[in-house]
């Protein structure tokens, strides 16, 4: 189905919609993998900093899904920021998940005033280079991140993954990513149901559309062009996730829940983050 596929700006092809594992434990991660694999999913997105990448990696194994079938991503850790330290914790990550690469590789925060993200950058480059990643890209950056980094690197970022939900939708930064053409990934494109799915315009439209609440969330970022991981362990609602290719959202549908942007972010600031300031 050529619609869950978004081709990056090199060419190379992501899943529209991954399992975000933040917060699966190793007990649960066998069941949330092969739930999700049954549904359709192909990508999963972890971190080091999540400590699940050994857990993830063993129950894609034990799946027995092909390598080049799935699109695995995962993430630098603040901490471990500068170009030495980047390469060591890249192969950390890769030993952990237990293959010998990375679809997606992405610095988690820009950390601006610790001033290591150019080199961890730079190190991504060559990996990138050496084609032990397929694709390079950073979360959490802000525009003038985007300007500093593409002014000093010769690899436009693939990826910019942030925070974006209906009441924090960054449209200027979405634009600004659209411009450069750096695809857009929503971590918490659900807001982690703190009020958005019992609003009141998204049950109406899920009354309407005959979905859930979720549903029409995730597809109202689809409809922006955006890639989403919603999390979720339970099998029911990894289904539920990923069933949005059967229906659009009308325009006047979208520009609704646009309008319910108020500016909300519900994560940290990144220009407040820096290294050792996250545990």
């Amino acid at each position: 189905m050529l619609e869950d596929v978004y081709y990056l700006n090199n060419g190379y092809p992501m899943p529209k919609i991954g399992l975000g594992v933040y917060k699966i434990d190793d007990e649960t991660m066998e069941t949330a993998i092969n739930a999700a694999l049954e549904a359709g999913y192909r990508a999963f997105d972890t971190a080091y900093f999540y400590k699940n990448e050994i857990a993830l990696g063993n129950a894609l194994k034990k799946a027995d899904i092909s390598r080049d079938a799935l699109f695995i991503t995962s993430k630098l850790w603040n901490d471990y920021q500068g170009y030495d330290r980047t390469i060591e914790y890249f192969t950390k990550s890769i030993e952990n998940l237990g293959t010998d690469y990375l679809d997606l590789f992405l610095i988690h925060w820009p950390c601006e005033a610790d001033n290591l993200f150019i080199e961890s950058y730079k190190a991504m480059e060559q990996l990138y280079h050496e084609g032990k990643i397929r694709a390079i890209g950073v979360c959490n950056f802000k525009e003038h991140h985007l300007e500093k980094l593409m002014a000093e690197t010769d690899v436009v970022p693939a990826i910019n993954q942030i925070e974006v939900h209906p009441f924090f939708n960054q449209q200027p930064l979405q634009e600004y990513c659209d411009k450069h053409d750096i695809a857009v990934t929503a971590w918490m494109p659900l807001m982690r149901n703190r009020g958005l799915l019992e609003h009141s315009v998204i049950t109406r439209l899920a009354e309407q559309y005959d979905k859930t609440p979720a549903q029409i969330v995730l597809r109202w970022h689809l409809a922006h062009n955006r890639l989403i991981i919603p999390k979720s362990k339970t099998p029911e609602r990894i289904n539920e996730n990923y069933d949005i290719f059967d229906f659009n959202l009308e325009l006047t549908d979208i520009a609704e829940i646009d309008s319910l942007n108020k500016d909300d972010r519900q994560g940290k600031d990144p220009d407040e983050v820096r290294i050792g300031t996250l545990e």
